[in-house]
């Protein structure tokens, strides 16, 4: 009888171990990005997406399903069979869904399972190009003499840029509107247009409309020059010490994504990101393209979380 168990045994368990063996077997392969397109975390999801597409040879589409700070891209996915054909691609704000909103319906920590982050990179400072300032350390004293005439726009409550405008206001000692709005894209328009006059967000999205003289460039968030615009001071050597804050991106799945999955799509990147395609795409815009295992990604948000969750407290903030 023992001998008969052993044989049956292992033939019960082939489908499920040949069912992850083969992934992926079909497409299209869903990536779920919670915001509208035309920003960075858009533009970084479709340069993973081609590469995951090149190297697993199957479709990868993405879809932009934005709304509520990100909660329904990342409701939908945390609903989706953990079976590799739907993934949420977002940044550094989708993991703070439960300390911006009172009831976002799900909790990104548990809900979602991170499989890669693929970059990181800093924030750039631009400002309404009708304003007369053209360095921080101007626009700072400008704002601390007025600040009922400076008004931020906030791409996503939560988001680095988000984090960002806190500690600017932290370390400029006035109070300064925010304007929170759905997405990148709509607030860099408000911002060019002046309805609002600053704005943090990643380099990706904001560097192009510096160099079409649409804004200005005034700082970056992070301890060295970048690269892609090394002429831009950083917010160090313009008065602010302290604000170096980094956005970045990553891939998740539904909780429950198994193991193996996991790993293919990590090695595939570990390979793709570091390609001269991809490091023609984005390092020239401050991005640091990564490939982090999901046991690794998964620690590092742990940290950033903790530390996330301190800015918003000595900012006072109150989830809406």
């Amino acid at each position: 009888m023992l001998r008969r168990s052993l044989i049956i045994a292992p033939l019960l368990a082939a489908p499920a171990v040949q069912a992850q063996a083969t992934w992926p077997s079909r497409g299209p392969i869903r990536v779920i990005v919670p915001f509208t397109p035309g920003g960075a975390t858009d533009g970084m999801a479709r340069v993973t997406a081609a590469k995951l597409q090149e190297k697993l040879g199957q479709t990868f589409i993405v879809e932009n399903r934005p709304g509520a700070n990100g909660a329904v891209g990342g409701q939908f996915v945390a609903g989706a069979p953990p079976d590799g054909y739907t993934f949420c691609f977002s940044a550094s704000i989708q993991i703070l869904a439960r300390l911006v909103m009172r009831n976002p319906g799900y909790d990104p920590i548990t809900d979602l399972q991170p499989v890669v982050r693929v970059g990181q990179g800093p924030l750039l400072l631009i400002q309404n190009a009708a304003r007369p300032q053209n360095t921080l350390a101007e626009t700072l004293a400008a704002v601390r003499a007025n600040p009922r005439d400076w008004s931020f726009a906030v791409s996503s409550l939560g988001a680095a840029g988000h984090l960002a405008t806190i500690e600017f206001i932290r370390q400029a000692g006035v109070d300064i509107v925010q304007v929170p709005y759905r997405g990148t894209a709509p607030a860099i328009t408000d911002t060019v247009a002046g309805n609002t006059q600053l704005m943090f967000d990643p380099i990706l999205a904001t560097l192009p409309q510096v160099r079409a003289g649409r804004v200005k460039g005034l700082a970056i968030t992070a301890a060295a020059r970048s690269a892609a615009a090394p002429e831009i001071p950083t917010a160090q050597e313009s008065g602010m010490p302290g604000l170096d804050i980094q956005s970045w991106w990553g891939l998740w799945g539904p909780r429950g994504l198994p193991t193996e999955i996991r790993a293919r799509i990590h090695d595939a990147l570990r390979v793709g990101m570091a390609e001269a395609d991809v490091l023609a795409r984005v390092a020239t815009l401050g991005i640091e393209p990564l490939a982090e295992s999901s046991t690794d990604f998964a620690a590092f948000i742990e940290r950033d979380f903790v530390r996330s969750q301190e800015l918003l407290r000595i900012a006072n903030f109150q989830p809406e």
